[in-house]
């Protein structure tokens, strides 16, 4: 499983087998469902009322993001998922025939690389498969899945490289004519420096007896590091990204709270948010990392005039 925050791409599937794709689906999958669950989430959040008729899951394998778009947005649609691990697709289409999951998907086999070309979807997932791929093979699946004129989420690992990936992604999709909804704040350049920051969230997973036995594990829940990028047709009419996202763990002070937020100006600043505005101090305390700032607007909003600005902040935690 080592293989999924490797930093070398194999250029071939790395579930190979009947055993790989039962030990990816035992050990990796929850988590992976819940980093693209959280991921979704964003993207809805930012698209009150939309839901998506159809869903094609690229590299999809056991189908972990189908399970969580089912659990965004409950109800049929025409799912879609293409791999080329054959072992992985079987696998998934009995999790779904056996359990209570997304019934009557397609389960194709496909060559992930270049030369890709995808159909039509309103919903493109990409979910931890990029850094199984060549550079160039990257670039054509962001190519292809930006002309399926519909919504596009890319998730990695949370890691340095997990975040460049994403980060190239995202690139080719504004430039083939997307907006990003979600995490940033705008479309433009990520204001953070390779090799010195890098943006990351985390979702928290609920681990199940046999999940916390096949793990080794001790606690009730994980947190799975992800990066993220979602996208639409630049076309769509959207009520736009989140005013601005809190990219680091807030960090509580005597009297006052510390937010790192990357704002739609294309910056990352400190926001110092104080007693002095009794809202914004109160929203400050409760605010989690990777929610957007500020909630709501006003005079007396959190991240208003009343929150000052420092310099720059911690690394990621």
């Amino acid at each position: 499983m080592m293989h999924y925050r490797g930093r070398t791409p194999t250029g071939a599937p790395i579930l190979r087998d009947r055993a790989d794709a039962v030990a990816y689906a035992a050990y990796r999958m929850p988590a992976t469902t819940g980093a693209v669950s959280a991921a979704l989430g964003e993207l809805a959040a930012r698209l009150p009322g939309w839901s998506p008729a159809s869903q094609l899951d690229v590299g999809g394998g056991t189908g972990a993001a189908v399970w969580a778009v089912a659990g965004v947005w409950p109800g049929e649609r025409r799912v879609t998922v293409l791999d080329w691990a054959g072992p992985a697709l079987e696998l998934g289409r009995e999790l779904a025939d056996a359990g209570a999951g997304p019934r009557g998907t397609s389960w194709e086999k496909e060559r992930i690389g270049p030369g890709l070309e995808l159909p039509g979807a309103e919903l493109v997932t990409v979910s931890y498969v990029l850094n199984e791929l060549t550079e160039d093979a990257r670039d054509a699946v962001a190519d292809a899945a930006a002309a399926t004129g519909g919504a596009v989420v890319l998730v990695e690992p949370g890691t340095p490289d997990g975040y460049l990936r994403v980060r190239r992604a995202r690139d080719r999709l504004i430039a083939e004519g997307m907006r990003v909804l979600a995490p940033c704040p705008h479309s433009g350049t990520c204001p953070l420096e390779p090799g010195t920051d890098w943006c990351h969230f985390a979702a928290r997973v609920s681990r199940s007896s046999l999940h916390r036995r096949v793990k080794g594990g001790e606690l009730p829940y994980e947190d799975e590091k992800f990066s993220y990028v979602a996208a639409v047709p630049a076309t769509w009419d959207t009520p736009g990204a989140a005013p601005g996202r809190i990219v680091r763990r807030p960090q509580q002070r005597k009297g006052q709270v510390l937010l790192d937020v990357c704002e739609s100006v294309g910056q990352v600043r400190r926001a110092t948010v104080t007693k002095r505005s009794k809202d914004a101090y109160r929203a400050a305390r409760d605010a989690e990392w990777g929610e957007t700032w500020p909630p709501a607007a006003g005079p007396d909003a959190p991240g208003g005039p009343a929150a000052g600005a420092v310099g720059g902040g911690d690394a990621p935690g």
